[in-house]
Order: structure tokens, then C-alpha cells, then sequence
């Protein structure tokens, strides 16, 4: 989904109060300002006129009666945000989901301390609003909406399978094989209608007629390829665009971009049609368009351009050089200037590979989040599912698995995006940290996008406990002999000891492997006096929380289990008021 935090900021304020929280905004925003006017309602008029969104430190209904005679189209129209007198609320007023005014409170409520207040029906019961999905929706938007909210059957009917956050059970995805009968019917009474009359929504790139239950979905799924003399008009090119795609029976809200030659990537005319589409203009080196196999070669276009094609191809590359995804719907078609073609992309799902942190929800990343509500599906260990449960949107499919199906869920994850899904994939602590990035990127290609998303680790949620023992060079080790050889390991641990490394074991001890932490800890101490610093930390951020803090000579390793990580310190590391420290070497050395 796209972020809709609005760009410039105008904030307005009546009091002094109201001025000191607009210093607080402005001091962390430098996109945002204080609007002065003779009055404060010019000062809100002023900020709704020129600004992208407005945080107004003023009654709520004050900021209604002014700005009541101004209101337009809520897909233009700037966020809203007003904020009392004490800076207890933050409430998203106008624009909350186009305009990011939902987003926007949330923002205000983290500096101000204030709570965000959001009225927006599907925000409030945890669904996604169709206007948030990152696409453009079309048709009967909001009757279709209520009609999920109020729990009544709406039909998703996709030409594909495209990766869609989780929508809640009342919404039935159709086979694709319905999707043309569906949208044929689509503009029909409820009398004639061959499915009763039902809400539907539709995901394609087709023009189709809608009716009051129907609302459209319009995926970025096209690629208009384009060929230019030098100097061609903008009309020109825009003209012939509209007449393809209209004759096609395409919709331009799923144009993904423009694409070309490298040659004509400052091409004025092109680049302005791009720019009124709202979509970027993607352009290809000649020798690569060369190597598209396109219907339609020309020889006189190699001699000028240095490929047979640039239209065709350019449009089959699209946005990320893949060609193999692609069909070409319109081959090119010319007018004095300008040549158009139009290829249709294939969806491809999506691999979030998420991070949860060591447990505690307050140690969970916001971007952790967002991609667990994004997804359609989830895939973890089940008792990483049970942390986050109550973040995930009705409707989420939750593939859920114990210990020791590490490798079976990471198959499962990327199965299920090369399906189109949109998927994230569960770890603790940092999910490319003896955790599920690497074995899920084994399986991964290029048929799907990857997204990581980086969590707090166990090792740096122990460390924060411990005082500052990774201060200088660290190294991680995991003394899980499963995987890896103990010789191996063995190895490695010999050198982060010759090395002076402070060293953290993670997997250190467990009923069927008790004797590798003993093991490891006596190479470490053939390198480091006995009174070196060590710190145990057992469940870290969770419940059941343990630090313990002994030596290399003192330290018990029966206290230790699958639930620690152990820290030793290198030669410098010290005890300062009882928490490990190792020195950068500043002052410590002076």
C-alpha cells in the first residue's frame, strides 16, 4: 500500500499553547510551518489553499464553519487534522484515507503525546479501506464498502490472482474463470442480473460498466511502450495513448508506467504524458530492446534507433526487464510522431519476511506491522503467530507450524507468493539472523518481489539489558551443531577468541546438547583472563525476563538453556556500576 503522508504542512494556531505545539511540529518537520493571517480563519484558509494537509490547534467546530464553504473532492482536498487546546486528541478530520490525514493524526499523536483519533468506519474495526489498497478504485465505492463493513456478501472477482491485503470472510473471491461473465453483467439491473444483484468487486484493467453494487479495483497491471520522433508533441503522444487504450477497451488507471528507449528518456513529449498519467517513464538501453522477440520488426527503426523495436519491446520489458510475464495486447500502432504498444504484466506476489524482535510488542517495528496488515497470508511458527494475532486483519489465512518445520514454512511462504499472494513470512528477532530470510531466499526467484523487513535482535535486546557489552567488534556464534559441524564451529570460535571479539552464543545449550557452551567457553578462556565479563540473558523483552552476570570462571552453564544468549566480553570489557561495558577505546586508553 502506498504512503499517504501528506507533503507540505500548515499548521494554524489561535493561542499560545496552540503555538508552542506547532513549534514542537515544526522542529521535527521541516516540510512544516506556521500560516499567519490577519485572522485565523484567513490563517486556515491560507494553509488549506497551499499546503497539502493542515493541522489546526482550534476547535473543532470552528475549523468545520470555515472550511465548510471550501470543501471540493476529497481526492484533492488537503488532510485535516485538529488538535485541543492541551494536546490530548489529534483528530483525523478530512482525508483520512486518500489524503493521509488518518496517517497524519497518528503522526501528531506520537510528538504531541497525543491520542489519535480516527473515525473512519474500516479503520475502526481493523479492515482495509478500498481507497488504501496503493491502486485506484472505481465505481460504487462506498456502497460497496458498507457493504463489507455491515458483514453482507460482496464477490471479488480478479482476472488474476493479485496480492491483496487480507479482506474479511463476507468477501468471496470467484474463479478467475467468472471474472469476463461477471463484468459483462456488471452494469445490469438487479431485476435481469444472473447473480441476484449482489455487491462486486472487481480487480482488472478492463474497461467495464458498474452499477451501484459494483466497485473496480484497477491493478497496475499495463505498460504502454512508446516510440517518438525527436520533438513530438505532448498532445500527440497522449492523443494516440487515450484512442489505444480506449479501442482496446484498457483502463489508463492501470498503466504501471511508460516505457522507451534510453535515447528518448528526455524526450519533453514523452516524459509530460508520463507525468500527467502519474506514472514514471521507464526507459531501456537499445541493445536490450533488441533482444525482445517482438511481431513487428523494423529494419528502418534499427538503422535510426539501434533496435528493430522500440514500442513492442519497451512495452513487453515494462518496469523490471522481465519480458517472459508479458503479453503483448496491442501491437504498435502509429500516428505522424508517436507510436504506442500495450503489454499486460502478469501479477507478481509478494514475500515480506518480517521480523517480530525479541517479544515484546513495544519492541516490534511499525514497518513489522504494516507488512503483517498488508498480507493476505501469514506464515510462522505457531507460537510467534500467537504474538501477533491481534495485529493481523480479519480474513488473514494464518499457515501456522511447530519446531523443527523451519525449512517446510519457508517453502510454503514463497509457494504462496509465486501464487500471486501477498505473504509475510514470521521470525523473531531479526528474520535474516538464524531465522527465516535465508532459507526462504534458498526457494525464492525472480517470479515474486521480496521484501525484507529488519526486527530487533535477540543479541541486541540482551545487549541493552547487559549494560553496552557490543561497544567494539563483536561476533555471533550459534553453537547448534544440527546444521553445521562441531569441528566448524569449533573453528569459529577459536578465531573470534584469537580475534578478542566479544562474543555472543546464541542456541548455546539444550537437553540433548549440554556440553558445546562448556566447550566453547574454555577456548575463550585460553584467550581472556578469568575474570572476563559474561551476562546471560534468558527471554529477553518477554515474560519470565532473567539477566545474570558472572565470569569466565564463575559462570554456571546449567542456568543456561534455548532461551538465552550469552555474552561474553573481550579483554577490555569491564563492570561499571554493575553493567557490562566494552570501551570504544576514547578515554579508557588515555
Amino acid at each position: 500500500m502506498n504512503d499517504t503522508t501528506p507533503g507540505r504542512i500548515g499548521l494554524v494556531a489561535a493561542t499560545a499553547a496552540g503555538r508552542r505545539h506547532a513549534d514542537t511540529l515544526t522542529a521535527a518537520w521541516p516540510h512544516a510551518r506556521l500560516i499567519e493571517g490577519e485572522t485565523v480563519a484567513d490563517a486556515l484558509r491560507a494553509a488549506w489553499a497551499g499546503c497539502d494537509a493542515v493541522v489546526a490547534f482550534l476547535a473543532t467546530g470552528a475549523v468545520v464553519r470555515i472550511l465548510a464553504p471550501l470543501l471540493g473532492d476529497k481526492r484533492t482536498d488537503p488532510a485535516v487534522v485538529v488538535v485541543d487546546e492541551a494536546a490530548r486528541h489529534a483528530v483525523a478530520l478530512l482525508g483520512g484515507h486518500t489524503g493521509g490525514g488518518n496517517d497524519l493524526a497518528e503522526r501528531v499523536g506520537v510528538l504531541l503525546d497525543a491520542r489519535p483519533v480516527v473515525t473512519t468506519a474500516t479503520d475502526a474495526v481493523g479492515l482495509p479501506g478500498l481507497d488504501t489498497l496503493g491502486w485506484p478504485v472505481q465505481g460504487a465505492v462506498a456502497a460497496v464498502s458498507r457493504a463489507i463493513l455491515d458483514g453482507e456478501p460482496v464477490e471479488l472477482i480478479a482476472d488474476a490472482t493479485w496480492p491483496l491485503p487480507a479482506l474479511p470472510p463476507n468477501v468471496r473471491a470467484a474463479d478467475h474463470r467468472d471474472a469476463h461473465a461477471a463484468e459483462n453483467t456488471a452494469g445490469s439491473t438487479a431485476d435481469d442480473d444472473v447473480t441476484g444483484g449482489g455487491y462486486r468487486l472487481l480487480v482488472t484493467d478492463r474497461v467495464v460498466p458498474t452499477d451501484g453494487r459494483t466497485a473496480v479495483l484497477r491493478p497496475p497491471s499495463l505498460v504502454a511502450g512508446v516510440g517518438a520522433s525527436r520533438g513530438v508533441p505532448a498532445a500527440e503522444v497522449a492523443e494516440l495513448l487515450h484512442r489505444v487504450l480506449v479501442e482496446a477497451g484498457l483502463d489508463p488507471a492501470s498503466l504501471r508506467c511508460l516505457a522507451s528507449a534510453d535515447i528518448k528518456a528526455d524526450e519533453a513529449g514523452i516524459r509530460s504524458t508520463a507525468d500527467a498519467l502519474g506514472v514514471p517513464l521507464v526507459t531501456w538501453p537499445a541493445t536490450r530492446l533488441a533482444a525482445v522477440d517482438v511481431p513487428h520488426p523494423s529494419e528502418v527503426v534499427r538503422a535510426v534507433v539501434g533496435t528493430p523495436s522500440v514500442a513492442e519491446a519497451a512495452a513487453l520489458l515494462g518496469a523490471d526487464g522481465r519480458d517472459d510475464d508479458a503479453t503483448l495486447l496491442v501491437g504498435k500502432t502509429a500516428s505522424a510522431m508517436a507510436t504506442v504498444a500495450v503489454a499486460r504484466h502478469t501479477p507478481r506476489g509478494r514475500l515480506a519476511v518480517v521480523g517480530l524482535g525479541p517479544g515484546a510488542a513495544d519492541l516490534r517495528t511499525p514497518r513489522a506491522v504494516a507488512e503483517l496488515r498488508r498480507a493476505g497470508v501469514v506464515v510462522g511458527l505457531d507460537q510467534y503467530l500467537d504474538q501477533v494475532r491481534d495485529v493481523l486483519r480479519p480474513g488473514t489465512r494464518v499457515l501456522a507450524s511447530g519446531l523443527g518445520a523451519e525449512e517446510a514454512r519457508a517453502r510454503a511462504a514463497v509457494v504462496e507468493a509465486v501464487a500471486g499472494h501477498a505473504v509475510a513470512l514470521i521470525g523473531s528477532g531479526d528474520a535474516g539472523v538464524y531465522a527465516m530470510a535465508s532459507p526462504a531466499l534458498e526457494y525464492a526467484d525472480e517470479r515474486i518481489d521480496v521484501v525484507g523487513v529488519p526486527g530487533v535482535t535477540a543479541a541486541l535486546a540482551a545487549g541493552a539489558l547487559l549494560g553496552a557489552p557490543l561497544g567494539h567488534d563483536h561476533a555471533y556464534v550459534s553453537l547448534s551443531d544440527l546444521h553445521t559441524p562441531w569441528e566448524v564451529i569449533e573453528r569459529r570460535v577459536t578465531a573470534a577468541a584469537e580475534g578478542d571479539f566479544v562474543t555472543l552464543f546464541y542456541n548455546p545449550r539444550s537437553r540433548a546438547r549440554d556440553w558445546q557452551l562448556g566447550k566453547a567457553l574454555g577456548i575463550l578462556a585460553a584467550h581472556r583472563p578469568p575474570d572476563t565479563p559474561v551476562g546471560v540473558v534468558r527471554n529477553a523483552s518477554r515474560p519470565g525476563e532473567r539477566v545474570h552476570l558472572a565470569t569466565l570462571a564463575t559462570l554456571d552453564a546449567a542456568i543456561v538453556d534455548m532461551y538465552s544468549v550469552v555474552v561474553v566480553g573481550n579483554s577490555d570489557t569491564r563492570l561499571v556500576a554493575g553493567r557490562m561495558v566494552t570501551p570504544r577505546g576514547y578515554r579508557w586508553r588515555s
